[in-house]
């Protein structure tokens, strides 16, 4: 569930916000743009009380499974079916529907959703040992129940096109074997035991390894960001950016990559972070002299970057961690050098905008000082140093999660402005349970589609497709498996849109020898920024809405912004040494890696530092002066020769954009 976390507004932010006159409707632009947000407020009180109830012993019951783990099947069977149960609750059935009032049949919908999990319990010995995994008929009644909850549920939360997409995979072993089907799709014939017995008494189908790194991981971490929210972590990011960018050179734009930034990493939901955080940047940034739609870019194209900045890095890491079996402590490291870049070619094209138009910061006196934001709230870094000190010092996932949760309500008790008290807590563990459920819905409806890949030879059929039309060129395959990517991620979240692409389309990297890890890597990269590339650019969308700009300029816009972000994954699958791994010897399944020389590491890291900061400068046509129509075209080629990991193509980028600085600097002078 997506909500916007409200912080109490600071005097300086009040002083900051006073006289911009657009007032806009944050709610409405939220739901308009992200399915999630449209949730019903019951005015009935026994029902709130059965909500919270539930919210929060799902909360619990993540908890004490952390430390006393279940059977993978019935933790799993529980997280999804109470969950949906939560849904049905949560979330209205169409437009039309009350949003203060529970129709019967949702109650209907509740207990459907419940059966699952009760029927695993209460069976899992049969299904395990005198069964064997081979389905009766009540095991494929409550599986065809069970599928049935969780597309309506997908639907109620993300709207048609997650669950049809998936109801077209379900079709596929039913169909498969028919003579009108491809030679290249045909397969034996499967029946009702077949298809359903693989997506319910399995682990790999509904209850997929997506489903485990939800019910493990995922839900600790948002867990985490509801209690640092709580504690006022919005509060101290905005305050911090304030004080760190504010005054300089289009002050408000840096704050807005700043702190967006900082959330989207925790939160790993775009829509709703462009939504919460630009209520209060995107005002500011038109108040200075930027435009509409650049303003709307700014915000979305950081709050999507949160999603590959760690070490939280949203959720899709976590997944990712499961399905490579790589540690996420080296999935994290291998995405520092790269989620830089991508900052770095946003903040350095918003500084090159602001000095082309004379764009000014904000005055000192109206902003907060380091000191006192460090003061008031600094203390609440310290559960993110916590958390980041467990993970290098190899700490279970889940263990480095609930000891941060903990750590994080102790060290709220420093200040009185951020301390949690028991009505806190018991929100916390409710907001948690909320926002997790778009990851829990997301991971078990793309359930059906990897179940079908596995029962089927789908998975290798899409594989193996890429790489005939990739005609053993690497760079046409990248190509395809990026547009593969970006098209999935167009109007579904990037977890689903990550699963799916590491299901079908990463594995075409493999007959190259592109290590797993890297492989994953690229899709995620892509699938994620498939919410600022337009036509259907949902974060981009609704920064548009906020900021009253046209949302398609603001589409091509954040896609301007993000170009380093669409340049690095090509970097880092030609020189592996971007994402701190030393592949060499290494097979594509490699699950260790070690460090590359630090010289290495330094060489790739100061070389793409100038080439993005080129790349930005001709984008924006400006550096210290403006620059000409050949001058742009100039930098920019020296820029991609700074990309390409050789070295004589970075001597002749340097070459060329040293020779391209001199020149603007004389006329600057």
């Amino acid at each position: 569930m997506t909500t916007i976390q409200t912080n109490p507004v600071s005097t300086n932010e009040s002083r900051l916000t006073s006289g911009i006159d657009a007032q806009v409707d944050t709610q409405a632009i939220l739901e308009q743009y992200d399915r999630e947000s449209v949730t019903r407020h019951s005015q009935d009180r026994k029902v709130r009380i059965i909500i919270a109830l539930l919210a929060i012993a799902y909360s619990l019951f993540h908890l004490y499974i952390t430390f006393n783990p279940l059977p993978e099947l019935i933790q799993r069977s529980i997280h999804v079916s109470f969950g949906l149960g939560l849904i049905f609750l949560l979330y209205p059935a169409s437009a039309r529907s009350s949003r203060t009032t529970i129709s019967w049949y949702d109650w209907v919908w509740v207990l459907a959703s419940f059966a699952g999990a009760i029927y695993i319990i209460f069976q899992y010995q049969d299904i395990m040992t005198v069964r064997g995994g081979i389905p009766n008929t009540l095991d494929i009644v409550i599986s065809m129940i069970t599928v049935i909850t969780v597309l309506e549920g997908a639907r109620r939360m993300t709207g048609w096109i997650l669950p049809v997409f998936s109801l077209i995979f379900l079709a596929y072993p039913f169909i498969s074997h028919l003579s009108f089907m491809p030679n290249r799709l045909l397969t034996r014939p499967y029946d009702l035991g077949d298809i359903f017995g693989q997506l319910f008494l399995k682990t790999e189908g509904l209850y997929s390894t997506a489903i485990g790194a939800s019910v493990t991981f995922i839900f600790l971490f948002i867990l985490f960001g509801a209690f640092l929210a709580r504690s006022g972590m919005g509060q101290l990011f905005n305050d911090l950016a304030l004080a760190l960018a504010g005054h300089k050179q289009g002050g408000p734009a840096k704050v807005a990559v700043i702190s967006s930034g900082f959330m989207g990493s925790i939160n790993g939901a775009a829509v709703a972070n462009v939504v919460g955080t630009g209520a209060f940047t995107i005002p500011l940034m038109k108040k200075i002299g930027y435009n509409k739609e650049f303003a709307g870019a700014v915000e979305a194209s950081a709050s999507v970057g949160g999603q590959i900045l760690p070490p939280i890095m949203g959720a899709a890491a976590f997944i990712m961690a499961q399905t490579t079996g790589v540690a996420y402590s080296t999935i994290a490291l291998a995405a520092v050098l790269p989620a830089l870049l991508y900052y770095l070619g946003v903040i350095m094209q918003v500084h090159f905008r602001a000095g082309k138009n004379n764009l000014k910061g904000m005055p000192k006196a109206d902003l907060p000082k380091i000191k006192e934001v460090l003061k008031a709230r600094g203390h609440m870094l310290l559960p993110i140093v916590a958390l980041v000190y467990f993970l290098a010092n190899n700490v279970p996932v889940s263990y480095a999660a609930t000891y941060t949760i903990a750590f994080t309500v102790i060290v709220s008790w420093l200040r009185a402005e951020t301390r949690m008290g028991v009505y806190d807590i018991i929100e916390a563990l409710q907001d948690g349970a909320k926002q997790s459920l778009s990851v829990m819905v997301a991971c078990a409806v793309v359930g059906i589609v990897i179940g079908v890949v596995n029962l089927t030879s789908f998975g290798t059929v899409m594989t193996s497709s890429i790489v005939t039309l990739g005609a053993g060129s690497l760079f046409l395959t990248l190509i395809l498996t990026m547009l593969a990517s970006m098209v999935l991620g167009m109007g579904i979240p990037s977890i689903p849109a990550y699963i799916i692409t590491a299901t079908m389309a990463a594995p075409a990297l493999a007959s190259f020898n592109i290590p797993v890890l890297i492989a994953h890597m690229f899709v995620f990269y892509f699938g994620i920024f498939a919410n600022i590339t337009p036509p259907v650019a949902l974060a981009a969308f609704a920064g548009a809405g906020i900021a009253g700009g046209d949302p398609m300029k603001t589409g091509w816009q954040s896609l301007k912004l993000a170009l380093a972000g669409f340049i690095v994954p090509f970097m880092f699958v030609y020189n592996p040494t971007m994402l701190m791994i030393d592949t060499t010897n290494v097979a594509v399944t490699a699950r260790d890696f070690n460090i590359p020389a630090y010289y290495e590491i330094a060489t790739v890291a100061i070389t793409s530092i100038i080439g993005v900061i080129a790349l930005s400068a001709a984008l924006e046509g400006y550096f210290k002066a403006p620059l000409a129509i050949w001058q742009r075209i100039v930098i920019a080629l020296g820029a991609l020769c700074l990309i390409v990991p050789e070295t004589m193509t970075d001597l002749i980028g340097l070459v060329i954009i040293f020779i391209m600085w001199g020149l603007n600097m004389r006329k600057h002078k």
